[in-house]
């Protein structure tokens, strides 16, 4: 990917899914810095260390299923849905937004660029419309008390009647680390 930005084919390169341990390896023999990390990140896998240390590093954090992905096929009657947490239902009404435009301004105020996915018109308007208000520090201390270390997005293999993820085993799996 060095060669791309070296040839003027790309203008910047990142990583995605990456630990900390993982990005300290890339940054100490990058000769391109990489301008981003893209990991999944959202009030249940806030990302808190990761993100402290990419501000640190220079690098722009960017979080994919910013609203848990609430419709993956893989979904779990059992899973937690972020949209129904009464806090962020409570501050949706608060200030006349959409339960994902809460966690969206969450994320914005925390310096994390998400990527929520739709194909509804009305919601991807929605989702840009984040910049109007701004959430208080308790709100965003509420939201940020949701964090359990969740993941939604991991693909997973039933062994024994039990699903593990796929790849845990691998030497190189990025999740195995607490950062």
């Amino acid at each position: 990917m060095e060669k791309l930005v070296e040839k003027g084919l790309t203008k910047a390169i990142g990583l995605s899914n990456f630990n900390k341990r993982q990005t300290d390896d890339i940054l100490s023999i990058a000769t391109v810095k990489p301008a981003a990390l893209q990991v999944e990140c959202h009030p249940y896998l806030a990302q808190n260390e990761l993100i402290s240390y990419c501000h640190a590093h220079g690098l722009v954090v960017t979080g994919y299923s910013p609203l848990g992905s609430p419709d993956r096929s893989w979904r779990k009657p059992e899973d937690p849905v972020l949209l129904e947490e009464p806090g962020v239902i409570a501050m949706a009404k608060k200030y006349n937004k959409s339960e994902a435009q809460i966690l969206l301004r969450w994320q914005v105020q925390r310096r994390v660029v998400t990527i929520p996915k739709s194909v509804t018109p009305v919601r991807i308007l929605q989702n840009l419309q984040v910049f109007d208000f701004c959430l208080s520090e308790e709100e965003m201390q509420l939201i940020g008390a949701l964090n359990r270390n969740w993941r939604y997005i991991i693909p997973l293999i039933t062994v024994n009647g039990k699903s593990v993820p796929r790849d845990a085993g691998h030497p190189l799996y990025p999740f195995n680390d607490p950062y």
